[in-house]
């Protein structure tokens, strides 16, 4: 899976919080931008966007002087930010579960850059790697592990069991992906067949 920086825009444009909207708004012209970050006034300040929309719904559409209005009364702060590790996928999901289109990345070092669903759509690869797809792959390949090694070692050796742990956390990374409930897991069916290998696991299946 893609990670949030490495397919950021790192070249992120900024603006301070007491500049005016008509400044942000020739900016945002300049550098053909829809959003700026608004730059903290201390270090344990937190990071606040303005985008078109916040112009456009509270400035331009009450007919107010975009150079008497400024930045700080129409920005969002504190604005939803992401790590520089997390998983693209992730990033789409809490776009979607937010209802925003673009965050600044922070990290230990600071402001790294800003990711946006344009981002996703144009340098993700959930186009030639769907995670469902990658997912579905991962759990076979587990699941074929696990009977070899169960059948190799054991039903109720350590090492079965260790090896279903691991086919049980792909499946429910799969099934919180796609928002689906397990209706029965690899190894509930693994142990239909082979019920001696309910007592190598900490909980029975």
């Amino acid at each position: 899976m893609l990670k949030a920086s490495e397919i950021m825009t790192q070249n992120v444009v900024t603006i301070k919080g007491f500049a005016t909207i008509a400044d942000a708004v020739k900016l945002m012209k300049d550098k053909g931008l829809r959003a700026l970050i608004v730059e903290k006034r201390l270090a344990d300040d937190a990071y606040a966007m303005v985008t078109e929309t916040d112009i456009v719904y509270k400035v331009a559409a009450f007919g107010l002087d975009p150079k008497e209005v400024r930045v700080y009364e129409v920005m969002t702060k504190p604005c939803i930010t992401v790590t520089p590790d997390l998983g693209v996928e992730y990033v789409a999901r809490l776009f979607a579960n937010t209802k925003i289109r673009r965050a600044p990345v922070v990290g230990d070092s600071g402001l790294l850059g800003i990711i946006s669903i344009s981002d996703i759509l144009h340098k993700s690869d959930f186009v030639e790697k769907p995670k469902a797809v990658v997912y579905e792959n991962q759990i076979q390949e587990a699941i074929a592990n696990a009977r070899a090694i169960c059948a190799a070692q054991g039903a109720t050796s350590a090492g079965c069991a260790t090896a279903w742990d691991i086919v049980e956390e792909l499946q429910a990374s799969a099934a919180h992906q796609r928002q689906i409930k397990i209706e029965k897991s690899a190894y509930e069916t693994y142990c239909e067949d082979n019920p001696d290998a309910r007592g190598a696991r900490d909980y029975e299946c």
